[in-house]
This record gives structure tokens, C-alpha cells and sequence, in this order.
């Protein structure tokens, strides 16, 4: 047993740096090496928790974490009830394949790196300057020339999640404990959204976004997939159909692109992990923003 608790707690240690990249199992990342990193990784060897992947762009950090591929259902499951909507049937089986999501929403201290300019509403003046709030007033088309940009500075492919995608990490991917939002059947948990923000009044510090990974993460170590702000996918918005899907983009075509996971101006029908907004893709509100794949 020493000699297992000895490689597990050098193993917990093992980082390897590849230019402004470090892979590195799910510890928790406080800088020391404790028994709490060693059961962390322990959790992973079982793989009871997932793997991430940490970039450090200028001296920004950002973490993607690996969804292993599997099915799910998509839509509204029995767990949605009666919150669900039309356009969230029917319920339909999906087969992923393994990508990686990012840990966090792209905050605005990465998408100033990136672009050099931040476009959000809630910072500076009355909000205060806090980067680590997530990045929003971005349209589709903007999150385009960012990750763009994001690719040519990495030499990466990062990208927008698929719609299933978003779903089934929202979901905890095979991990998922079946939850109406993302980690909890206690909205309060996971997310902030109208009812739970500090402030309703506009001006005020606690009102809009809040900081990224300030809620409990789900059962993939994900934060902030209900409430926030909501995210852009890459699909065109339209219906469910019943068939089977394996790895599907969605519509060829459409008027509208798919944003998910609701926002601190929203209530919790609308944070829910099945929950679907059409979007159109030049608009730009102070409650959207986006999530990274790869």
C-alpha cells in the first residue's frame, strides 16, 4: 500500500510542458501536492473523473476537458418534466465520438489576449474590471474570427461544440447522474441565473455575469453549463427528428444559430441541460458568449 501511495503521489506531480501547453490529470491545481491531488488522481485511474488539458496562451491559462465519446439521449427526458418545450422533441439517441470542452466559458481575459480589445458590457465602470467574468456581446459570426485567431496563435483546431456535444458534456458525459441542470437537480448549485445574482439592479456591481467556476462543477468537472451566460454551438437551429445520429452538426442550412445553457438574466426553465434558443448570428447580448471545443 506505501508503495502504491509513493506512485500515486509522484505520478500527481507528472506534468509535461509541449510550447504553451501542459497536460496533467484532474488534481487540484492549487500549486502544492497534497493527499487531496493524490485521490483526485486516484478518482481518474478509476475513471471516476475526466482528464483535462491546460494551455497557457501570453500567460492565460485555459483548460479543456476530455468527453469520452458514448450515447445519450437528447432532448427532453422524463428528467425536463414538464419545463421542456416543443422544440426539444422528439427524444432522439446520439453516438459521440471523444472531444475535449473547455473547463470554463472564454473569459474575457482570453478573449482580450486573443483579439486585443474586450467587448463585454460588464466591464469597467460601474461593474468593475474583473476578467475572470466570462466574455459576452459576441455574435456567432465574432466568435468565428476569435477562434480564428485562437488556431493561428496555438496551431490547434479549436472550435465551437456541435449542439450534442454542448448536451451530452452538460449532461456529464458518461459520468452523467441524470440531472435537470448541469451537475444538480438544485439549479442554486450549479449556476447563477436571474433569481440568484447578487443584484437585480442594473449599475450595480452584482448584477450580470459573475465569475467564471464560482459554482459547483458537474460530474465531469465542468462549470457554469446552466446559468452564466448562454453559449453558442455551431449548428443551424432546427427540429428534432427521432432517427439515431451519429455525430451530428445539425441543419445544412438555416436562418438562426443554436445557443445553449441559459443566463443570469434567465430563469431555470431556461438553464436546463435540454434547453434550446435560437440565436441569430450577427446579434451580440450582454448575456452570450461561448465555450470552446477541440
Amino acid at each position: 500500500m506505501k508503495k502504491l501511495f509513493i506512485l500515486l503521489f509522484v505520478a500527481a506531480t507528472f506534468s509535461v510542458a509541449s510550447y504553451s501547453q501542459t497536460y496533467h490529470y484532474d488534481v487540484n491545481g492549487d500549486g502544492i501536492v497534497t493527499a487531496a491531488d493524490v485521490t483526485a488522481l486516484y478518482d481518474y485511474l478509476l475513471g471516476n473523473v475526466a482528464q483535462t488539458t491546460e494551455f497557457d496562451l501570453y500567460g492565460v491559462k485555459f483548460k479543456m476537458v476530455t468527453v469520452e465519446g458514448g450515447k445519450f439521449t437528447m432532448g427532453a427526458t422524463t428528467e425536463q418534466g414538464y419545463d421542456a418545450s416543443d422544440d426539444e422533441s422528439p427524444v432522439h439517441q446520439v453516438t459521440l465520438s471523444t472531444f475535449s470542452i473547455g473547463e470554463t466559458e472564454v473569459t474575457q481575459e482570453l478573449w482580450q489576449a486573443v483579439m486585443g480589445s474586450n467587448p463585454s458590457h460588464f466591464n469597467g465602470g460601474s461593474y468593475g474590471t474583473n476578467l475572470q467574468r466570462p466574455v459576452e456581446k459576441v455574435s456567432w459570426d465574432d466568435c468565428q474570427q476569435f477562434i480564428s485567431k485562437l488556431n493561428q496563435m496555438t496551431g490547434k483546431q479549436f472550435r465551437l461544440p456541435t449542439e450534442a456535444e454542448w448536451e451530452y458534456a452538460a449532461r456529464g458525459g458518461n459520468l452523467s447522474q441524470g440531472y435537470k441542470y448541469s451537475g444538480s437537480n438544485n439549479i442554486d448549485d450549479v449556476a447563477w441565473y436571474w433569481d440568484n445574482i447578487p443584484s437585480q439592479s442594473s449599475g450595480t456591481t452584482g448584477y450580470g455575469t459573475q465569475t467564471v467556476a464560482t459554482k459547483q462543477p458537474n460530474e465531469l468537472g465542468i462549470y457554469d453549463m446552466s446559468g452564466n451566460v448562454c453559449e453558442w454551438c455551431s449548428d443551424w437551429y432546427g427540429s428534432y427528428s427521432s432517427a439515431p445520429k451519429t455525430n451530428p452538426t445539425g441543419p445544412v442550412s438555416g436562418s438562426y444559430r443554436v445557443d445553449r445553457g441559459g443566463s443570469w438574466g434567465f430563469d431555470a426553465k431556461r438553464c436546463r441541460v435540454s434547453s434550446r434558443i435560437a440565436g441569430n448570428p450577427d446579434s451580440r447580448g450582454m448575456g452570450v458568449g461561448l465555450r470552446l471545443a477541440l
